[in-house]
């Protein structure tokens, strides 16, 4: 059985991928990561340059470490010689700034062996054999882990090829009128960006949506919600997810006193339909579900794989149960992992998976 370890996917999960890798004491030259691009934040980096935005999501533990601590605030409170970030984590009120999160993944990338391990190559299929796992004509590995990344930008039918959209993600400025579609994070980042820009904003949404610090309800990362999820059938597991891919920006008067005052002399509201708008921003997210990738859509495709929706069917620890075995390990990480962790897409999720997967080849090269 070959022992070399690989990552399908360059992005930042497999960078925490990488680094779980490297802290369970598996050696640089054992790793192939095969990517897009060697830097692992490029796609984060473009799409929060396009949305303006200036402070992560996450909380403290929102790093690419395999361990938890030290976690960003207690990096912050060392820069800053303040007790402040330590605080605001306790209450769950510390957002680290896009910058620092940046500097850390660079420092990461840097430290870990990562861009020794990188080749920018793209790999097509997965097959298995009697060795491990064929990464097209790249070599046969053991254990691998694919981590994908989104498969694109899910732009409404009725706005793709008009002249006066564009997607959140992409590059652009504000016209003098705006109308935002959606309502999650990015939707509400470019409400208060085009405010900002002196534009008046009508939000086009289909629902109402839910206010939550996280993307994924803080209930759903603890082990008692994890177990409770892990127990739920597949059809209300599929239910629980499409619910959870609904959008969602936090609470807090950042947000909610621009949109209030704008609203108060008519440059927000919230319409059906974009009439009247000189530009139509979609804030609308990412394509979702394995079918969309073609990777993993031949891997399931290839080995008659058990799925449920857009999901392919994991066990607990994000492994594809009917390909893992003893001595050889497929694992999910990002979206794809949602079905065993519902908030695999976030940077605490892709590390759920990552310490799972080095654990297994750990104790494969010890055994």
């Amino acid at each position: 059985m070959a022992e070399r370890c690989a990552i399908v996917g360059g992005g930042l999960a497999g960078l925490v991928g990488y680094a779980a890798l490297r802290h369970y004491g598996i050696p640089a030259e054992e790793i192939a990561v095969f990517g897009a691009e060697p830097d692992p934040a490029g796609p984060l980096r473009r799409r929060t340059a396009a949305i303006r935005q200036r402070y992560m999501r996450s909380e403290s533990d929102g790093h690419c470490h395999p361990a938890s601590f030290p976690g960003l605030a207690v990096r912050s409170a060392r820069a800053e010689r303040s007790v402040l970030p330590l605080l605001r984590s306790v209450s769950n009120r510390y957002r680290p700034s896009v910058g620092e999160f940046f500097a850390h993944v660079e420092e990461l990338r840097a430290t870990s062996g990562w861009d020794g391990s990188f080749r920018r190559v793209r790999v097509e299929r997965i097959r298995v054999t009697a060795d491990g796992f064929r990464l097209d004509a790249l070599g046969t590995f053991g254990h691998v882990l694919v981590a994908p990344g989104h498969p694109g930008l899910a732009m409404p039918a009725e706005y793709a090829g008009e002249a006066r959209a564009v997607h959140s993600y992409e590059p652009h400025d504000y016209a003098g009128r705006v109308a935002v579609v959606g309502a999650g994070m990015a939707a509400a980042m470019e409400w208060l960006n085009a405010l900002d820009a002196g534009a008046s904003v009508v939000s086009v949404r289909r629902r109402e949506p839910a206010r939550r610090a996280l993307s994924v309800p803080r209930s759903m990362f603890s082990r008692r919600g994890l177990a409770g999820y892990h127990a739920t059938a597949a059809a209300d597991r599929m239910r629980l997810l499409e619910r959870l891919a609904e959008p969602s920006y936090p609470r807090g008067a950042q947000w909610d006193a621009p949109l209030d005052a704008a609203a108060r002399t008519g440059r927000f509201r919230t319409v059906p339909h974009p009439d009247g708008a000189e530009q139509v921003i979609c804030a609308t997210g990412f394509v979702r579900g394995f079918q969309h990738h073609s990777l993993l859509r031949r891997l399931v495709d290839d080995h008659s794989l058990e799925t449920a929706g857009g999901w392919i069917v994991l066990a607990p620890d994000a492994t594809v149960s009917q390909l893992t075995d003893a001595g050889r390990t497929l694992a999910l990480a990002g979206a794809p992992g949602q079905w065993a962790y519902p908030g695999a897409d976030t940077v605490v999720g892709a590390k759920y998976v990552a310490r799972r997967f080095a654990r297994r080849v750990q104790q494969c090269r010890t055994a």
